[in-house]
């Protein structure tokens, strides 16, 4: 009975949509047309959450992109104090005087304390495990014996081959290593985590070169070098830094070659007389860089010069009577005129704590520590993108990227590219770039 209802109540229904049909189809067309009915329309797709782009690393290493700040910072401090060869037999200073050998690292040790000391008073929390570079227990030993491995930073007036021992071990640890006072890469290639505070030879040569071409409009340059595999690479650097100058007004360099028997006749022939001369000598010995000046200075009468030195000649003292009338430059990473907040406090402090005038290595010390430990403080361990606009604290540090290998897209270290062009003076030398 149910399914004779359900097929009469479907023949009614179907009747009822005919008679529908037939009433519409009936009806006057319209010029309106209509739309579909919003609910007939296309459901929009959603859109999927774009995936959030990683943040590329700083210099891509990724360690450097990691926030990592303590309470407490370790840091480890290297300098040759040859505290064992000093103290043989008893702890009494033999003939109660520091052997010579010994004063550059001790100095450098005694700034860096000061600074060391002058954070801790302003709050800085800092333990500090000091090493002696030249001691009985060698680095390889220090660094085997895992007293290094909760270190956060590691300061080092070292040279080879306890650069390269640290720089091994900093780059597998992932700690930043300062080599304060080594002017060498050590052969390093491969480590962004190490900064060389005291140039490269071959960033002074691309220095003194920029300088000159910049400084002289109307020049003659003439490079003078032995001929020894040495001074040969130092050209080649000057020849590189002119290939890559960007200036069209560049001057070409022109090269000869001296020895002890060259005489200033021979080296007058590559100078003019209507123009300035620059004249870069590669020497860095002291007897060599007089030995040429003395030819030079015959030829000064006749021609005017400018004699541009390595860095090593900052220590050099030029008083000889032939060499008065010269004027006579050098490059040097750091200058230092005392004047600065810095410096003072520096003084009255090494006055009053150690009784004694601060050498350069002292000043230095206290610079380079204070600098990087201030950077770790306040940046945490990995601080490296912030060291481009870190305050000066007595010179002015340009630590730049360097890039061994063409192509490259870490750093092989990071270099102090901040040069220094000094003239030596009489009493004071002069700074002449800013």
């Amino acid at each position: 009975m149910s399914q004779i209802i359900s097929v009469k109540n479907l023949l009614s229904g179907l009747a009822l949509c005919l008679l529908i049909s037939a009433c519409s189809s009936s009806r006057k067309s319209t010029s309106r047309v209509d739309g579909p009915p919003p609910s007939l329309s296309k459901p929009t797709p959603e859109k999927k959450p774009e995936p959030k782009k990683e943040e590329k690393a700083p210099f891509n290493v990724p360690a450097f992109a990691r926030e990592v700040k303590k309470s407490t910072y370790n840091i480890a401090f290297f300098a040759p104090l040859y505290l064992d060869s000093v103290f043989v037999n008893s702890n009494d200073i033999p003939g109660r005087t520091m052997p010579r050998y010994v004063l550059p690292g001790l100095e450098f040790y005694e700034g860096a304390q000061l600074a060391l000391d002058s954070l801790q008073q302003q709050g800085y929390s800092l333990k500090v495990n000091v090493y002696d570079s030249k001691g009985r227990q060698s680095v390889s030993n220090v660094i085997n014996s895992k007293a290094l491995d909760a270190t956060d930073l590691i300061i080092g007036a070292v040279s080879n081959p306890e650069l390269k021992e640290l720089s091994d071990f900093a780059k597998k640890k992932e700690i930043n290593l300062v080599s304060a006072t080594f002017p060498n890469d050590a052969g390093i290639t491969d480590n962004p985590f190490l900064f060389i505070s005291n140039s490269t030879l071959k960033t002074h040569c691309e220095a003194i070169h920029n300088y000159i071409q910049d400084a002289f409009s109307s020049k003659n340059i003439v490079l003078l070098r032995r001929n020894t595999a040495f001074e040969s690479r130092l050209a080649a650097d000057f020849k590189a830094s002119y290939d890559k100058m960007n200036n069209p007004k560049k001057t070409r360099i022109r090269e000869a070659i001296w020895n002890d028997a060259t005489t200033p006749e021979e080296i007058s022939k590559y100078l003019l007389a209507d123009r300035p001369n620059i004249i870069i000598v590669t020497a860095l010995d002291e007897a060599g860089a007089k030995n040429l000046l003395r030819k030079l200075s015959i030829a000064h009468a006749n021609y005017p010069m400018q004699i541009f030195g390595m860095p090593t000649w900052d220590v050099f003292k030029f008083k000889e009577p032939e060499f008065k009338g010269l004027q006579v430059f050098y490059s040097s990473p750091y200058f230092n005129e005392k004047t600065d907040n810095f410096s003072r406090y520096l003084f009255d402090s090494f006055r009053r704590t150690y009784k004694a005038r601060p050498s350069d290595m002292a000043y230095k010390g206290f610079d380079m520590t204070y600098y990087f430990v201030r950077l770790l403080h306040n940046n945490g361990v990995y601080f490296n993108s912030a060291v481009a606009s870190s305050p000066t604290v007595i010179t002015r540090f340009d630590f730049q990227p360097v890039y061994v290998k063409e192509g490259e897209q870490t750093p092989s270290y990071f270099e102090n590219k901040k040069i220094f062009i000094i003239q030596k003076g009489e009493s004071a030398d002069v700074k002449m770039n800013q």
